[in-house]
């Protein structure tokens, strides 16, 4: 695989990241919005343990015997998306609600330094690039 290739790979993989944090945002937001709500239940959404074992399975070995074949091996990052789940299993309140604001509030700072730091990994293969194609 040569380097833009390489490159644009890793662009892709840090766009879907970015979209999951931005999800994760209006996920967290929501969550907090209704934390005076009976009976409702705080979403979760999965991303990094969905791409991470997207990433860790063994591509299937081919052999290509012409140049325009397609290769069945490579990750399609468009196939992977971020999932959004009720979490039923905690019961914070006894009115049934199970947001805890202050979880909502950490797992939102969490997200933030997450989605800067993609977004600085992001500007960093980006300037990769433009160096290799100048």
């Amino acid at each position: 695989m040569n380097i833009l290739n390489k490159s644009f790979k890793n662009i892709n993989i840090l766009e879907k990241s970015m979209d999951a944090c931005w999800l994760r945002n209006e996920v967290t937001s929501n969550n907090m919005a209704n934390v005076n709500t009976p009976k409702f239940k705080r979403s979760v959404v999965e991303f990094e343990s969905i791409l991470a074992q997207n990433l860790s399975s063994k591509p299937i070995k081919e052999k290509l015997t012409h140049e325009k074949h397609l290769s069945v091996g490579n990750l399609n990052i468009n196939q992977i998306n971020p999932t959004i789940t009720k979490d039923t299993t905690s019961k914070y309140r006894k009115d049934g609600n199970n947001v805890n604001v202050d979880v909502e509030m950490a797992n939102l700072s969490k997200n933030t330094i997450r989605y800067y730091m993609l977004k600085e990994s992001m500007s960093s293969n980006l300037q990769k690039l433009k160096m290799v194609i100048k």
